[in-house]
């Protein structure tokens, strides 16, 4: 999966962008603090599947925590999923 994810914020609203010929994968968050974001929903749309697209949507997110300081609540269910298949993750979430 080739692409550069951008980052889009607008006041306390943000979202992960990847895309690829004309779709877009995002993953969308809400800034509840400066130290808390919560990950509210991924979204993924067919001509991304099997790219691991919401992989690295979540790998953006987990770096910016770690880089930035803040914690993620993991309300979206597949960040969540992604949380648990990652315990090197541990750091970066508020759960």
């Amino acid at each position: 999966m080739s692409g550069d994810i951008r980052k889009e914020v607008d006041g306390s609203k943000g979202r992960y962008v990847l895309t690829q010929d004309g779709a877009e994968a995002e993953l969308t968050f809400s800034i509840a603090s400066p130290s808390l974001v919560i990950a509210d929903h991924t979204a993924v749309p067919d001509a991304f599947r099997g790219t691991g697209a919401g992989l690295k949507l979540v790998e953006r997110l987990v770096a910016d925590a770690k880089s930035d300081g803040f914690k993620i609540i993991p309300l979206c269910p597949f960040v969540n999923a992604q949380r648990a298949k990652h315990p090197d993750w541990a750091d970066a979430f508020n759960v």
